[in-house]
Order: C-alpha cells, then structure tokens, then sequence
C-alpha cells in the first residue's frame, strides 16, 4: 500500500485533527479493539495466547497489528525472551498507565449512557 500524498484532503484533515490534544490522545487509543487491549493489560503482562483468549471476536491478525500499532505509539512494551519455544510478554508502559483513571472513568460514563438510552428506548416503545 502507498503513501498518502502530502496534499490529499486526508492528510490535510489529519494535520488539522492532531493539533487539538485531544483528538490526538482520542487517534492514539481509538478504534474497534485497542482500548480493550490495553485494558485486559491492565493488572498483569500477558502473553499473546492469553489476549487472545480474553478477546473473544478478535483475529490473530487484527491483535498482532493493534499490538504492533500500540507498540510503536509507546503504549504497550514487548519484551521476547530467549527461550525454546520462544516466548514474548505484552505490558503497558508507564505513559499508557498513566490512562487508568481515565478509560476507568470512560467505562463508567458508558454504562451510564448505555443505560440512558436503553430507557430512552423503552419511554419510545
């Protein structure tokens, strides 16, 4: 796959979009699975047999990029051990622990909201 050019509306918006911290912080952790990961990584390291069994939905090749992604962003440390068989460890860095309070605090509000739509739907009904 190619480069985005430098002059696409995309790339444009993306610039724009990154100058706000929180849009970039929301770039960061966004997308389907990568809140989750970090989140299952929050108490312990966990090898990559163990993610994925406690993420039921996610493919072997979506956890290996979303891990990969979050590896480069600093957000998760990979650490290989010369071992036979060869064995590699996910845990959080400081700076993605430093999230904890805030995707706490995120689960909560969802809940709430779900709930408040949940009777929204039933007051329409």
């Amino acid at each position: 796959m190619g480069n985005i050019k430098e002059s696409s509306t995309n790339n444009i918006n993306k610039q724009y979009i990154q100058e706000c911290d929180l849009s970039y912080a929301v770039c960061k952790i966004g997308g389907r699975w990568k809140l989750f990961i970090l989140s299952k990584l929050k108490d312990e390291k966990l090898r990559f047999s163990e993610l994925k069994r406690s993420i039921s939905g996610i493919t072997e090749r979506m956890l290996t990029l979303q891990l990969r992604e979050l590896e480069k962003e600093g957000l998760v440390k990979r650490t290989v051990y010369a071992e036979v068989p060869p064995r590699v460890d996910y845990e959080l860095t400081e700076i993605a622990r430093e999230l904890i309070p805030i995707w706490d605090a995120l689960n909560e509000w969802g809940g709430k909201h779900r709930k408040f739509i949940e009777l929204q739907d039933e007051c329409e009904e």
